[in-house]
C-alpha cells in the first residue's frame, strides 16, 4: 500500500509525458490510498485540461469515473493540526501536506511528481523513478 498525489493519478488520465511511469507504479503496487482532498484536486485537473480543450467533457466525465473506481474506499480523512504542522516546516501547500500527512500516520511512503514535496519530505515521498526501482 502507498500513498499517490493527483499528480501521480492525474497521470493515468490526461494526456502528458508521466503516464508510463505511473502504470509503473500502479503494476509494482495497486493498493493506492489519498486523502479525501485527491477528489477535488482531480476534479480541477480535468477542468484545466477542459479549458485548454485538451479534452471534451465526455472523455472527462469517463475519466472521473474511472479514477473514482480505481481509488473507491481508498480516500481518508486527515488530522488539520498534522497539516498546519508540516505547514509550518515547509514551503509546501496544505494541499499537498494532506498527503505528506496520511503517509506519515500510515508509515507509508507517498509516491509523488512533485520535486518540492520529494524534497522537502525525503523520509516520506519519492519520486515515481525511485519507487520503480
Amino acid at each position: 500500500m502507498i500513498v499517490v498525489d493527483t499528480s501521480v493519478i492525474a497521470s493515468l488520465w490526461v494526456p502528458n509525458d508521466m503516464e508510463e511511469l505511473a502504470y509503473k507504479v500502479l503494476r509494482k503496487d495497486p493498493d493506492w490510498i489519498a486523502p479525501v482532498l485527491w477528489r477535488s484536486e482531480m476534479r480541477n485537473v480535468l477542468a484545466l485540461y477542459l479549458r485548454k480543450n485538451i479534452l471534451e467533457l465526455s472523455t472527462a466525465l469517463q475519466s472521473m469515473q474511472e479514477v473514482e473506481q480505481l481509488m473507491e474506499a481508498s480516500a481518508f480523512e486527515v488530522n488539520s493540526t498534522q497539516v498546519l504542522e508540516l505547514v509550518h516546516k515547509s514551503s509546501c501547500s496544505s494541499y499537498d501536506c494532506e498527503f505528506v500527512t496520511l503517509a506519515d500516520d500510515l508509515r507509508l511512503k507517498l509516491v509523488s511528481f512533485d520535486k518540492q514535496v520529494c524534497r522537502e519530505f525525503p523520509e516520506i515521498a519519492i519520486h515515481p523513478k525511485k519507487f520503480i526501482n
